[in-house]
């Protein structure tokens, strides 16, 4: 195979992951890193949230979920599910949404974020103080569109 069909194939490689993904990409039903929650990614306008929808950990019976980790006393009683916990992300091209912000109800901290499409069914977030250099990554799993 001569130089210029190599190149050609090769930037096909690298340019072609990032053309297919759209702003409306991201939408749907997604389970976070640690298997541990259904995240429903929505737009609002410009703008995409996500909503904690459950946790495949949960039984049928079990007790809510509440957000105790919160820094303010008087939000510990509300439950995690249908709490919008990330906002403000906003589509800048190339499979990625940026200026948003993440609530760790873990932590009861708010992260900085941003998040990329690596491909149809993966999600990449990392959440950060300050510079993202300072911060951590997760991966999510599409569970449905």
């Amino acid at each position: 195979m001569s130089p210029l069909p190599r190149l050609l194939v090769l930037l096909t490689v690298i340019i072609a992951p990032a053309c297919w993904a759209g702003d409306a990409d991201i939408l749907g039903l997604w389970l976070s890193g640690d298997g541990d929650g259904w995240i429903e990614i929505r737009q609002q306008g410009e703008e995409f949230i996500g909503v904690i929808k459950g946790s495949p950990n949960n039984k049928p019976g079990d007790p809510p979920r509440l957000d105790d980790k919160n820094p303010d006393p008087t939000l510990r009683h509300r439950e995690l599910d249908g709490l919008t916990f990330m906002t403000g992300f906003k589509y800048v091209g190339d499979g990625r949404w940026t200026g948003g912000t993440i609530y760790d109800p873990n932590s009861g901290k708010t992260y900085k974020g941003t998040m990329r499409l690596v491909d149809r069914n993966t999600l990449k977030l990392r959440g950060y103080i300050g510079i993202s250099l300072f911060g951590r990554s997760d991966t999510w799993s599409r569970v449905e569109n």
